[in-house]
């Protein structure tokens, strides 16, 4: 198992874009955390759930690791919107333990008012 933080991070991306919600799980660890601007989840399986229920799919724009953390820039497309976006991913024993996304979620709070 190649245990290089940038490639388990972008095999989970696969997993994930390739709706293999059960492949992307055994990337995580169970205690995983996730950080967002809308919120926090603590919990592969939490995490996993609403993975599954949102179906994001995302689009690799580059890729940086150091270490073990790895640090990917990509679109997300969310609910049809093309969201630019920059994913921090600490991983441990081969295994993905954190993830940290920044992005502006105005257009995903935007109603249609101007």
């Amino acid at each position: 198992m190649n245990h290089n933080a940038t490639t388990i991070v972008s095999q989970f991306i696969e997993e994930l874009n390739n709706e293999n919600f059960p492949g992307a799980r055994k990337a995580l660890h169970d205690d995983f955390v996730f950080e967002g601007v809308l919120g926090k989840r603590e919990g592969a399986d939490l995490y996993i759930k609403e993975m599954s229920q949102m179906k994001l799919k995302y689009e690799v724009l580059q890729s940086f690791g150091s270490g073990e953390d790895a640090c990917l820039w990509y679109h997300i497309d969310m609910n049809g919107k093309k969201i630019l976006a920059s994913g921090w991913y600490h991983t441990e024993a081969g295994k993905i333990r954190s993830f940290k996304v920044v992005f502006d979620p105005r257009p995903l709070l935007d109603s249609g008012q101007k």
